[in-house]
């Protein structure tokens, strides 16, 4: 799987072997986590990326190799590793314009789509977070979550997973609970390597002081509900709240708890507030 790495301008990262790490990234911080199903000796079939493109631009991204399919772990890591390939060399229209970086991640999606589509076989979801101005614009293929949400908690953005439970929830045939032990639960209906892959585009957010933007693998959607992962994470620090749902997310997967055993994968983002710089001004 994806080697972690971090430097100055990225972070890659498939296992937090001593708690959550995080880069400043695009104005504020992005904190991860990243574990391997509590159950399992073989690879993490997930991981994510963040990464800073530009002063007061970012990435964010999360990968779910499928577990049902070989090689998953290969998938993610090709979707993940294409995406920064395209996305670090500096790129210009045909005129010597910029490209607008919505346009360049899009185009990076594909060419993570077709990466992943040349292995011929494994498969893997994709979601991807531009930070650019103080906006967040979701892009997504899949079922791996994508949440922004406020300090009081409220929600300000949450896509809708690409998969027959997350369908029959927005449209008020289940409730969270039941699609979280519902049968199907395991099945996503759009992914990169499988055929008919699709992008889904969602318009730009504009970011509010204290709002936390999460990224995350299944293996939180289907342990928590998102009442209790957004009460974990809305307020205080955000390394806090991360190590708070990856617990919380550990105890569910326990044998006794009726949950479910997966990679766990969290990714989040928070602008940095007056309060974060006077804190970090008084420590230093």
């Amino acid at each position: 799987m994806v080697v972690p790495e971090s430097s100055a301008a990225a972070l890659v990262l498939a296992e937090s072997r001593f708690g959550p790490l995080e880069l400043p990234l695009a104005g504020g911080r992005a904190v991860a986590f990243s574990a391997r199903a509590p159950d399992k000796d073989s690879p993490n079939e997930d991981g994510c990326l963040a990464l800073e493109l530009a002063a007061g631009v970012g990435l964010l991204a999360v990968a779910d190799g499928c577990g049902g399919l070989p090689h998953g772990e290969q998938a993610a890591a090709t979707a993940l590793a294409s995406l920064r390939q395209e996305l670090e060399p500096p790129r210009s229209g045909v005129d010597g314009e910029a490209v607008a970086w919505s346009t360049r991640v899009y185009a990076a999606f594909e060419a993570a789509s077709a990466a992943v589509s040349a292995l011929g076989g494994p498969c893997t979801t994709l979601s991807v977070v531009l930070l650019e101005d103080g906006t967040a614009r979701p892009f997504h293929a899949g079922d791996s979550p994508i949440l922004i949400f406020g300090q009081r908690g409220r929600r300000r953005l949450e896509v809708v997973a690409h998969s027959p439970t997350a369908y029959a929830v927005e449209a008020g045939f289940l409730v969270e609970e039941e699609a979280m032990r519902h049968e199907d639960r395991h099945l996503v209906l759009n992914a990169l390597g499988a055929e008919g892959a699709r992008i889904e585009i969602g318009a730009p957010v504009r970011l509010r002081q204290r709002d936390t933007v999460l990224i995350a693998s299944d293996g939180l959607s289907d342990n928590l509900v998102t009442e209790q992962t957004v009460e974990l994470l809305r307020a205080g620090p955000l390394e806090v709240g991360v190590a708070a749902v990856a617990a919380a997310c550990a105890d569910r997967m326990a044998p006794e708890s009726g949950g479910h055993p997966d990679d766990l994968t969290l990714l989040t983002f928070r602008g940095q507030t007056s309060i974060d710089i006077r804190r970090r001004t008084s420590t230093s």
